[in-house]
């Protein structure tokens, strides 16, 4: 990170709103995703330290766990001895399950966003799901970590979140790598779309 005068190593670097592109790649994200698979479904659930947090995770829909999962797994294999940056990325959107919103109501919140459009109740929940999941999470039991980078993911990063750990949970939080990463011990080669 380039440090100016205003902005000093350890300030928490603001984070961009999601341009046209990464909104689009969202969005064919959310048509394109199939539901976890079973090895899947237990990779996922191996992540997840108590019930709650698994009624967390298995209320999103398919496209949101299959984000979740996909992050997870970019973070295990950068930081694989870092379980609470792994669980932080595979829960951070949990807040999402309570609006219930599909496709065509995210594409609204996304341009009312954007647009600074006045939100209707349940654009306005779905735009806060970051506060929502962490207060949900907290509740869960989860981590400071998990509950911190639910909280600011849309943000800049809090104070409490390492810039290194930080940077780390931001690549993993990208639509559509790609080529999904492979579950843990699958080998690299023969992995396609």
């Amino acid at each position: 990170m380039q440090v100016g005068p205003e902005l000093s190593e350890s300030s928490p670097a603001p984070r961009e709103r999601p341009g046209w592109r990464h909104l689009a790649a969202g969005a064919v994200e959310y048509v394109l995703a199939r539901r976890l698979a079973p090895a899947e479904q237990m990779e996922a659930a191996g992540w997840l330290n108590s019930p709650e947090e698994a009624e967390l995770f298995w209320r999103q829909p398919p496209a949101d766990q299959r984000h979740g999962l996909t992050a997870a797994r970019l973070v295990a294999r950068e930081r694989p001895e870092r379980r609470d940056l792994i669980r932080a990325a595979l829960l951070h959107d949990v807040g999402k399950g309570r609006s219930g919103l599909g496709l065509w109501g995210r594409t609204r919140a996304a341009l009312a966003e954007r647009r600074r459009w006045k939100p209707s109740p349940r654009t306005e929940e779905y735009l806060r799901h970051g506060e929502a999941g962490a207060g949900e999470l907290a509740a869960a039991g989860a981590e400071g970590m998990v509950v911190g980078y639910a909280r600011a993911h849309h943000g800049p990063r809090p104070p409490e979140i390492p810039p290194g750990d930080w940077e780390v949970l931001l690549r993993a939080d990208r639509p559509l790598p790609k080529k999904p990463p492979p579950a843990r011990g699958e080998p690299e080669t023969g992995r396609g779309r």
